[in-house]
């Protein structure tokens, strides 16, 4: 891996760590807002984002992909219509953080209580389903995590445009875009540095 592409990673993950600190104290209802607005733009921006899924098909197939596999990726306008619908029951979900899963007093008076807090930042690698960008991004948004995200090659042009969709509904509520960030370059090693990144202090876990 060079250098500049190191160096692009760190950055990537010093950004995701600063936008979970303004997310983990976010207010249900402004996360609810840019979920809802995630949504709205997914239905309004339907032709860019189709048009963009058609660029992944039509590679798909130039490379010999099978029919499961494209049906996978394929998107229409009620497969969208169906993934904003999915987001606006994302905002039905009761907000987890904050939430108090059990507490005691000790006998010196003490109370202590256990709640539920955001992990901070969530990195996730997918194959070829563009939906799940949106189902990965709304859970995190929800939970008041950032993720950093890696789809497949596959849906590169589909990722790319829905990831768009999500920072500029982040914007307009005054979350930062870096909340949701693609890694949209296809060198393997772009999986595997994420995946043991400590320069910022944090610690590395994988999921997938």
């Amino acid at each position: 891996m060079s250098k500049e592409v190191k160096l692009e990673l760190i950055s990537m993950g010093k950004a995701a760590k600063q936008a979970a600190f303004q997310l983990a104290t976010t207010s249900t209802a402004k996360k609810n807002e840019a979920l809802a607005i995630i949504a709205d733009e997914l239905e309004a921006k339907a032709e860019v984002i189709l048009a963009a899924n058609a660029k992944d098909i039509a590679k798909g197939r130039e490379s010999g992909m099978s029919e499961a596999l494209l049906d996978r990726l394929l998107l229409n306008p009620e497969r969208l219509k169906n993934i904003a619908g999915d987001v606006r029951n994302v905002i039905k979900l009761n907000d987890p953080i904050g939430s108090e899963l059990e507490s005691k007093v000790l006998e010196n008076g003490l109370s202590l209580a256990k709640r539920r807090v955001p992990l901070g930042v969530v990195g996730v690698i997918y194959e070829a389903r563009p939906n799940v960008t949106i189902d990965i991004a709304a859970l995190c948004l929800k939970t008041g995590n950032a993720s950093i995200l890696r789809g497949g090659s596959e849906t590169f042009f589909s990722n790319i445009e829905l990831v768009k969709v999500i920072q500029s509904a982040l914007e307009k509520v005054g979350l930062p875009a870096e909340s949701v960030q693609y890694i949209d370059k296809p060198d393997r090693a772009m999986v595997s540095q994420p995946l043991t990144q400590e320069e910022d202090g944090g610690s590395r876990r994988p999921t997938r």
